[in-house]
């Protein structure tokens, strides 16, 4: 687990620094986006993710990601090819600025989901979650760590699924989520993805 988690701190150390974005230009941009994840972030579907409140630097990186190859995102793409990093730039810059809604766990996967959230599983060297997003959820601006706090469970479940399976890899050379997350059973996935929709 000691290693996994130097893993974590050289992976933030290495990611590129996030250009400042205007956050006006991000709003008058961001109509074609509002059909998904809603005008201000806050998409009310289980499957597409709340912008709301997230990490301009993670943003940016998941935008130039999907943008770039690096991560396929089908429905995404068609929005994102062609755009400018300066367009990246204010899109977080707007959806970074905005209230993130919250939500709630269901009760009989809240004493698992925690446990996995705030202590990890030490018997398959999975990491609490709050070592790098923060015991409230909010993530870590700085290290380019998402804010998870009320995120759909839906959403959090596909994202862990697809690091298991290895179709998400753009968690970097240290492939930190996707061995987390390939050590997780689903009933895991599904108890943690429920309990960080509850954060606030």
């Amino acid at each position: 687990m000691k290693n996994l988690l130097i893993s974590l701190i050289v992976s933030a150390g290495l990611m590129s620094v996030a250009h400042a974005g205007d956050a006006e230009a991000g709003k008058a941009k961001s109509a074609t986006c509002a059909a998904c994840h809603g005008a201000d972030g806050n998409s009310m579907a289980p499957t597409f993710p709340k912008l709301a409140g997230q990490g301009e630097r993670y943003l940016i990186k998941q935008i130039k990601d999907i943008r770039d190859g690096r991560r396929v995102v089908p429905a995404m793409a068609p929005f994102v090819t062609g755009m400018s990093d300066t367009d990246v730039a204010d899109l977080a810059a707007y959806f970074g600025s905005q209230v993130p809604t919250t939500g709630g766990a269901k009760e009989e996967l809240v004493e698992l989901g925690e446990r996995i959230y705030r202590a990890g599983i030490a018997a398959k060297d999975v990491p609490a979650c709050l070592a790098c997003h923060g015991p409230d959820g909010k993530g870590v601006e700085l290290a380019g760590f998402p804010r998870l706090a009320g995120q759909h469970d839906a959403y959090t479940q596909a994202q862990l699924n697809a690091f298991s399976t290895g179709t998400r890899a753009n968690d970097g050379d240290s492939k930190v989520m996707r061995t987390i997350a390939y050590r997780l059973h689903s009933s895991e996935i599904e108890a943690v993805s429920s309990y960080i929709q509850g954060l606030r």
